[in-house]
């Protein structure tokens, strides 16, 4: 089994990578499916449980097609003949809930086969991104020839009573808000070893009890689950070892367990083991041990180590501990039993806490298996300044961490989706994989989300309510990245209506009298400034947010481009004059001009950076003034300060100004992070939370977008502007995916003034390329410029 894994995992991947290009059967989405979604008997419904479903059927010959669909409520993994083929369902809402298509022929064969799937509900202790009616599980097959698979009570189901939570006290633990769903504790002398395939004897397990037809959208009349077909592909899963034990106590291991070279921990010993993976990841940890009856194996992940409550290097580990979260496995004294828990763990350090009873306990092996959304690599960035390439992959490995099935703020707190990373995270994925299917999903998630007032909630999917009204603004804003990225216009068409909901709420709390905001509800988080009580600017409860109105009226300007473009001209004039009115009343109202600084309200007694740069997006900073202002967001330290969010519009802002050849001295931030050991960008300056935070990754970004310079110069990408700023770099050379092929940008620059470039666009696209003011006209193909 051992020698199988990589090849089972390799098959299961090539799988993911192409299972959701299959189409479904157009009759499973205009009416009701004539399967069922099936439970197990006599359990409470909505409570914590673990569950096994089984079908046996038998096939007179190997099929060259096999396709069925599938889902459960909350999670299950699939497995057919004994082999792990997919896990899902990919996360959304009860009238969104996703099913995944698979083809399963390669996995069958002639004669007897066992479809077999491990069904969970964490009930209480679900994870807030996970929405749930009851525990339940669907398969359907795609044609008549698969029907004799479809879920009813001739599949059977059994409870596995070995599991129950654990680790659900890890917020309070760490002193932060955790709500990622609890740790696994499995007893193995009460698990069915070997349930999954066809020679298990299932006598005693109970039919599977019916619940109801499944349905698609806009269809059924007492709906449970409204299927919708899975709109993303299925995540990647690739073998991950880990590569070194850092700390032994008690013990003489070595980590020859690590290569699948077996270690013995004696019986009646308390051993600890601390590995390190050498870099923050996302995977299944797979433990497989043998013996070992009466042991208890505790396995504790965290991000990085602590001593005296910090964390410091994260590269050092002397006088530190580990704590976070955990999962507890006692093994029964088999061989060969396999350790994964249920949902995936976010980690650097693994700490085995080990007590053994009577019996030695041998240490087979352990591994990760790593799983996310099968973002691929396609653009690509260098330069005179090799320290660039790690900024530029940690930054990519980053956001690879927070993109599940849905986009992560964070993968080991919360992994949960905000708009105001998304957006960040989603223009990531645009210029650096091409790839906008988890963007997409991103958008329909708030649209789905929408509360009675019209705004997006501040985070979905989520079983929690959550209303950010700059978040909101946020989704607008994402929805004009796309709209500029992308030629989807049937797509783009569908968020019209709600943006004008988000404007209109915004403009019922417009203080007429100040032309600006008014007291506003809600949490208007901005960013996580020390000066902002919960991360909210002063102004934005009590009215008159210079920070937030000028964030409306910045919006307000790309809402009007997009109703000017899909022939909504009367709005598109409304918006850009509602726009001009708050930014003449802010900058009247707050704008100091004896410090040359946007004041937060207008009492005038705080300053930010935030108000600064939101003054200049909006477009209330007089072109003449521009520059100096924006001279003073950057020297003046008395100012309440941007962090690593925020940075991103700062940038902008720089850009807004003709001063975008300030940012490559401006990576200071992320030069001290990977001088502490970061292997993934971090939440904040340290103290931070989170090590891992894809809203820090804006480098990915903005190396293509504003140091190499490319950027849509109409709606779709139907032309390309490359315009560097490349600062005090000499030599760039950058690759990134358009809709209609590459565009590569090659440059050096002269005495700071003179450029010699080459430029290719693909076919059929034009462009231009302004260097210092002065501007050449591109055609498709290759061409050299100098300026």
């Amino acid at each position: 089994m051992k020698q199988l894994l990589p090849i089972l995992l390799l098959l299961c991947c090539m799988l993911n990578t192409r299972a959701q290009d299959i189409p479904v059967n157009p009759a499973l989405l205009n009416g009701q499916w004539n399967s069922s979604w099936i439970t197990c008997p006599g359990v409470s419904q909505k409570s914590y449980g673990i569950y096994h479903f089984r079908k046996g059927f038998n096939l007179a010959a190997k099929p060259s097609r096999f396709i069925i669909h599938l889902s459960a409520d909350n999670r299950y993994r699939f497995f057919v003949n004994g082999v792990p083929v997919c896990s899902g369902p990919a996360r959304g809402d009860l009238y969104n809930w996703y099913f995944e298509t698979i083809d399963i022929s390669s996995y069958l064969k002639a004669g007897n086969n066992t479809l077999a799937a491990m069904v969970w509900n964490m009930g209480e202790y679900a994870p807030v991104a996970q929405v749930s009616n009851q525990t339940a599980f669907v398969v359907q097959g795609d044609s008549e020839t698969e029907s004799i698979v479809n879920s009813n009570n001739s599949w059977k189901v059994m409870q596995n009573r070995s599991y129950k939570p654990c680790s659900t006290d890890n917020g309070p633990r760490l002193g932060t808000y955790m709500v990622i769903g609890p740790g696994d504790e499995v007893d193995a002398s009460l698990f069915p070893w070997g349930w999954e395939t066809g020679n298990y004897n299932d006598a005693t397990w109970l039919p599977a009890q019916g619940i109801s037809n499944p349905v698609p959208s806009g269809h059924g009349t007492d709906n449970l689950w409204t299927l919708q077909p899975r709109n993303i592909p299925l995540a990647e899963e690739k073998l991950q070892r880990v590569p070194l034990v850092r700390r032994a106590e008690n013990t003489s291991i070595n980590g020859s367990f690590l290569n699948k070279q077996s270690e013995v921990i004696p019986a009646n010993k308390k051993v600890s083991i601390l590995l390190d993976q050498s870099q923050n990841t996302i995977a299944y940890p797979e433990l497989r041990v043998s013996g070992g009856k009466g042991s208890s194996i505790t396995i504790t992940y965290a991000e990085s180590l602590y001593k005296d409550g910090t964390k410091g290097n994260r590269d050092s580990i002397t006088g530190k501990t580990i704590k976070g979260n955990y999962d507890i496995f006692k093994p029964d004294g088999g061989a060969n039993r396999l350790f994964r828990p249920l949902w995936l763990r976010t980690y650097r350090y693994i700490q085995l806490d080990i007590s053994t009873g009577d019996e030695a306990l041998q240490l087979d092996d352990f591994y990760g298996v790593f799983t996310a959304y099968p973002f691929k690599e396609r653009a690509s960035f260098t330069s005179n300044d090799p320290s660039l390439e790690k900024i530029w992959d940690v930054g990519f490995h980053t956001a690879r961490l927070c993109a599940g099935e849905t986009y992560f703020d964070c993968p080991y707190y919360e992994q949960l989706q905000y708009e105001g990373d998304t957006r960040i995270q989603a223009l990531i994925s645009l210029y650096v994989t091409g790839d906008d299917r988890l963007m997409r999903k991103a958008l329909l998630d708030f649209y789905h989300s929408r509360v009675p007032e019209g705004l997006p909630q501040g985070r979905y999917p989520s079983n929690r309510l959550q209303v950010i009204p700059p978040f909101a603004l946020y989704w607008v804003s994402m929805i004009h990245d796309y709209w500029m990225h992308r030629r989807d216009d049937a797509f783009v068409k569908n968020f019209l209506l709600p943006v004008e909901e988000v404007m209109e709420w915004f403009e019922k709390n417009i203080d007429q009298q100040a032309s600006m905001l008014g007291p506003m509800k809600w949490w208007n988080f901005t960013d996580w400034n020390h000066a902002f009580p919960n991360g909210v600017p002063d102004g934005a409860t009590d009215g008159n947010s210079s920070v937030i109105s000028l964030q409306y009226a910045y919006t307000l300007k790309q809402a009007a481009g997009l109703f000017a473009y899909y022939g909504k001209k009367e709005q598109a004039t409304r918006y850009a004059a509602l726009a001009d009115k708050l930014t003449k009343g802010t900058y009247q109202s707050c704008f100091d001009r004896t410090k040359m600084e946007m004041a937060n309200t207008p009492l005038k007694n705080t300053f930010s950076q935030h108000a600064g740069i939101m003054a200049i997006l909006a477009g209330a900073i007089p072109a003449a003034e521009q520059k100096a202002v924006m001279g003073k967001i950057l020297q003046d330290t008395s100012l309440s300060q941007a962090t690593f969010f925020y940075r991103f519009y700062l940038t902008l802002a720089l850009k807004e100004t003709g001063m975008g050849n300030l940012y490559y001295e401006n990576l200071q931030p992320w030069r001290k992070m990977l001088e502490t050991g970061l292997t993934t960008f971090a939440e904040n300056p340290d103290p931070t939370r989170s090590d891992c935070h894809a809203w820090s990754s804006s480098p990915n970004y903005d190396f293509l977008c504003t140091i190499a310079g490319i950027m849509p110069d109409a709606p779709g990408f139907k032309k390309v502007l490359v315009k560097p700023t490349p600062g005090a770099l000499t030599d760039v050379k950058a690759s990134m995916p358009h809709p209609d092929g590459t565009v590569d940008v090659e440059f050096k620059v002269a005495d700071g003034k003179k450029i010699t470039a080459v430029v290719v666009l693909p076919a059929g696209v034009t462009g231009r390329f302004v260097w210092n003011d002065k501007e050449v006209l591109l055609k498709s193909g290759r061409q050299e410029v100098r300026l």
